[in-house]
């Protein structure tokens, strides 16, 4: 399998793969940032990037996939991030009209699973959840709103998110995280790659949400 990783030059100062299937993303990102000579890595469900110090590429880094490949999910991971929701957005409705639901039962849906952190982008802190129900799956609002709250909890495709700060968005808005700071004074960003996280309705979704 080393042969069919393919390192792709990323501008001069970093290498770009293509990921195979069953491949550990928290596992492997800690391998590459580990590698000598690597300033930092990113691994998304598709891609993984390691950035360098030219003119030398750092080694190692097709063996660290292929060792990555079958590694079990959960190596490493915490206990499951609970974030509360107030299930008060402004796609509630659309959402529900959308996947032919009640308001209620898009919020029971959206609070039953368990989701992974598949990628984390688009803003600091802002990550990429994995685990929707599939009767969710909506396409991105045609016209991205010019600001979405902080702390937003939105759908779009096969994805949930939080918004950790207001800035313009357009995914469908579900409801507001509530009790949940998006970053520690210590750790940094509150959500890493591979973490789990459930979403807790605060109140009962029948009311008010029919």
């Amino acid at each position: 399998m080393r042969d069919e990783i393919e390192l792709q030059p990323f501008g001069d100062a970093a290498l770009r793969a293509r990921l195979p299937d069953d491949v550990d993303a928290r596992s492997l990102l800690r391998a590459l940032r580990s590698l000598p000579g690597v300033i930092d890595a990113v691994v998304t469900e598709r891609h993984a990037l390691v950035t360098f110090d030219p003119p030398f590429g750092p080694d190692g880094v097709a063996e660290a996939i292929v060792a990555s490949v079958g590694e079990p999910a959960s190596t490493g991971a915490p206990a499951p991030i609970t974030i509360g929701v107030r299930y008060d957005g402004d796609d509630l409705a659309k959402v529900a009209a959308a996947a032919r639901l009640a308001p209620r039962e898009v919020v029971a849906l959206h609070s039953a699973g368990e989701y992974v952190v598949a990628a984390v982008g688009f803003m600091p802190g802002f990550a990429y959840l994995r685990g929707l129900d599939p009767r969710l799956s909506v396409p991105r609002r045609s016209a991205p709103r010019p600001r979405v709250p902080a702390l937003a909890v939105a759908i779009a495709g096969p994805y949930s998110g939080v918004y950790p700060f207001a800035s313009p968005g357009g995914w469908n808005l579900l409801g507001t995280a509530v009790g949940f700071s998006p970053f520690d004074a210590i750790a940094g960003a509150r959500l890493s790659l591979g973490d789990r996280v459930r979403f807790v309705a605060l109140e009962d979704p029948a009311a008010g949400a029919r």
